[in-house]
């Protein structure tokens, strides 16, 4: 069997505030495989630690521990101008190119691949007027059948929100002050009592 198309191993974030005796501020944990491509949906609070996670994930941000393999390929020990031919972060409208780096380009190895295996969409703008939404879930379902990963980030609040995650995702992330959980379905999602109360009067009623 080949590399999975994703790895998220043992990864972790701290920011801390200051220097003679720093106090972690704020902390990211995430362990996860992608083994093949699939729509994965995303979803927490505001401040969770979602942006941060897919930062992680495209090598625009430096772990404070673990690692995330692209096929196989570590993002943090690619070329910084290449890292976006293995993930490429959407953060809304615009494409995110910002990157942290320990050491220079000359060090860091080619990417792999030509064109990104990994689409990471935070909070992309739905508008529910002229077929909008319905073309940005054909692409989506493009680029899973193109054998592409994409994940797809939303603070739902709006019913249709609810609707998108359920029709097009088939596997799901909860992030919730730094912790990442899965749930391998939307049914299984919304069991989950700390997501119930994250999404409020929009929770559906579980199967």
């Amino acid at each position: 069997m080949g590399e999975p198309l994703l790895r998220v191993d043992q990864l972790a974030k701290r920011y801390t505030r200051g220097l003679v005796r720093p106090q972690v501020t704020f902390s990211l944990a995430a362990d996860f495989t992608v083994e093949g491509p699939s729509v994965v949906g995303v979803m927490g609070p505001n401040g969770s630690g979602k942006t941060t996670l897919f930062e992680l994930i495209t090598g625009s941000n430096r772990p404070s521990g673990g690692s995330v393999r692209v096929a196989g390929q570590d993002i943090h020990a690619v070329k910084t101008r290449e890292r976006d031919r293995l993930a490429v972060h959407y953060h809304q409208s615009y494409q995110v190119r910002r990157f942290q780096r320990s050491k220079p380009d000359f060090l860091l190895e080619p990417a792999a691949a030509r064109a990104p295996l990994v689409h990471l969409f935070d909070e992309p703008q739905f508008n529910t007027q002229d077929g909008y939404i319905g073309f940005m879930l054909d692409f989506f379902a493009r680029l899973r059948r193109d054998g592409k990963l994409v994940f797809l980030c939303l603070h739902p609040n709006e019913r249709f929100h609810i609707d998108i995650l359920r029709e097009s995702c088939e596997r799901f992330l909860f992030v919730q002050k730094g912790m990442v959980t899965e749930a391998p379905d939307f049914a299984s999602l919304v069991k989950d009592e700390r997501v119930r109360a994250y999404l409020g009067a929009l929770a559906p009623e579980p199967d």
